[in-house]
């Protein structure tokens, strides 16, 4: 095992910066489901809805996506982990700015999302040069 890597791969600070992320994706989507759930005058839900899933969804797909790359022993593998999670960041962004356009009072906190994203990706160009 590299001397890069801590024994506990959960002290990464990626990896705290992702459990960071789910915690804030699924308060910002529990908030948003309320607003969102309601049905329209017409009958027809609001469509949104789903974009606050996808963001939990995605989310939690972050840290084992880190932990994978971490302990993947072939480059190859490790760069598709990689790629994932750079896929996984930039959904992540497009699904906030849908939310953003949603009738609902909780879209007020998806800018504070991106922010965290957007330290996430910095933690990320860093991180992918000790892999």
């Amino acid at each position: 095992m590299s001397t890069n890597i801590p024994l506990n791969l959960s002290e990464l600070p990626i990896y705290k910066k992702a459990v960071e992320i789910i915690r804030l994706s699924q308060s910002i989507s529990t908030y948003l489901n309320h607003d969102l759930s309601v049905l329209k005058s017409d009958g027809t839900e609001d469509t949104n809805i789903y974009f606050s899933g996808d963001i939990v969804q995605q989310s939690v797909s972050l840290a084992p996506e880190i932990l994978n790359a971490e302990l993947e022993r072939g480059s190859e593998k490790k760069y598709k982990h990689i790629a994932s999670l750079k896929r996984l960041t930039n959904l992540l962004y497009k699904n906030s700015y849908r939310l953003e356009r949603s009738n609902s009072n909780g879209k007020d906190f998806l800018p504070i999302l991106r922010s965290e994203l957007k330290k996430f990706k910095k933690l990320q160009r860093s991180w992918m040069l000790t892999l």
